[in-house]
């Protein structure tokens, strides 16, 4: 079974005295359901430190994952420590050339990553969207951000009607990045497990 590295949230509960790393049961749900083993990512590990292993090489050589899907939750900027991991996490896909999907917040960290910047967007929280381009449908949207331009090294792969990138997909690597939640459906919708399931299971030809 395909292994997937999934990023998660930080969510800060102060009359508990907690930073809590947290991730949605119904993106693992999502993740199952198409046929993969969802492996959520510590966000204590550091970043990685040259010739030194850092704990969070160490976690990807035990967990040797096939793929990454960068989860949705928190502007970047936000928690830094979940910065620091989504980087990290990154760079090990592309020195391994792995697939990567980045949903929502997720689109927004391959974008910045890779050398975009965000922008406030009105209308895009809570509603449906229908998709222009590469890609075609209705998705979902609860995004207060949007790209701003088209990242190096990406295609734009569908726009909202008023113009927004809502996915993206790298011109060499085997990376995508949707704006919408495809976990956040009530019943999963075929269009989302398929365009998964393309992009995963590149990783079965490694």
């Amino acid at each position: 079974m395909i292994r997937v590295a999934v990023s998660q949230r930080v969510d800060w509960l102060p009359e508990r005295n907690e930073r809590r790393d947290a991730l949605d049961q119904n993106l693992c749900r999502w993740l199952v359901a198409a046929g993969y083993m969802p492996m959520p990512v510590p966000n204590v590990m550091g970043q990685m430190q040259g010739n030194n292993p850092s704990p969070m090489q160490n976690w990807l050589s035990a967990t040797n994952p096939d793929a990454i899907l960068l989860s949705g939750g928190n502007d970047i900027g936000d928690a830094p420590e979940r910065d620091n991991t989504e980087r990290c996490l990154l760079a090990y896909a592309e020195e391994k050339c792995l697939p990567v999907l980045g949903i929502c917040r997720g689109m927004q960290m391959l974008s910045v990553w890779a050398g975009s910047t965000l922008q406030p967007v009105a209308g895009h929280v809570g509603t449906k969207h229908r998709l222009q381009g590469e890609l075609t449908g209705d998705v979902n949207s609860f995004h207060r951000f949007a790209v701003a331009v088209c990242p190096p090294g990406f295609t734009v792969a569908a726009t909202s009607e008023d113009g927004c990138i809502e996915a993206i997909r790298h011109e060499t690597l085997p990376w995508q990045g949707w704006m919408w939640h495809p976990e956040r459906e009530a019943v999963f919708q075929l269009a989302d497990m398929q365009r998964l399931q393309v992009l995963f299971n590149r990783a079965d030809s490694r």
